[in-house]
């Protein structure tokens, strides 16, 4: 798949994402407790009705992202949803351009954000919301920082084998 075919899903698609995000992490999920991570992935603010939730998980098995395989707890019938290795693929892929996205969000959000103060829609930050902020920022700092580091030490272990793939 390429960039721009997972960039289309990303934007176009974002719930598609979300599915496979929450699969992947737990290693399996059924449909409830999708419902209940995307709601928590969304602050409360939506949860996508059941109808919608089993015709996306039917579509991402009809494009081999993801396999369904049945339990019984008693007599009720349970269906977990776990990623192929061509989902563990999509997912690698979206992994990697989420990170070119995040930066230039950040870009847009800060453009935007003194746009909006040179035409006087500008909001200062409140002082409760500074703590916050700033902790959401440290937060980010310490990711990519890590990230930076672990890609550095890569590129030296590579570069002392004499590897450059």
């Amino acid at each position: 798949m390429t960039d721009s075919n997972v960039a289309r899903n990303l934007y176009t698609v974002p719930i598609k994402n979300m599915i496979l995000l929450i699969i992947g992490l737990k290693g399996e999920a059924h449909g409830y407790e999708i419902l209940k991570e995307i709601e928590k992935m969304t602050f409360g603010n939506w949860k996508p009705s059941h109808g919608n939730l089993y015709t996306m998980l039917n579509n991402l098995a009809k494009e081999g992202l993801i396999e369904s395989r049945e339990e019984y707890r008693g007599k009720r019938r349970v269906v977990k949803y776990a990623l192929t290795e061509n989902g563990w693929l999509y997912l690698r892929e979206a992994n990697e351009l989420t990170l070119k996205s995040l930066y230039l969000a950040v870009q847009y959000h800060e453009r935007l954000r003194e746009k909006l103060e040179e035409m006087g829609y500008g909001k200062g930050i409140a002082v409760t919301a500074i703590d916050s902020y700033i902790e959401l920022l440290d937060g980010i700092i310490s990711i990519l920082g890590e990230k930076k580091r672990e890609l550095e030490e890569l590129k030296r272990e590579k570069e002392l084998r004499g590897t450059g793939s």
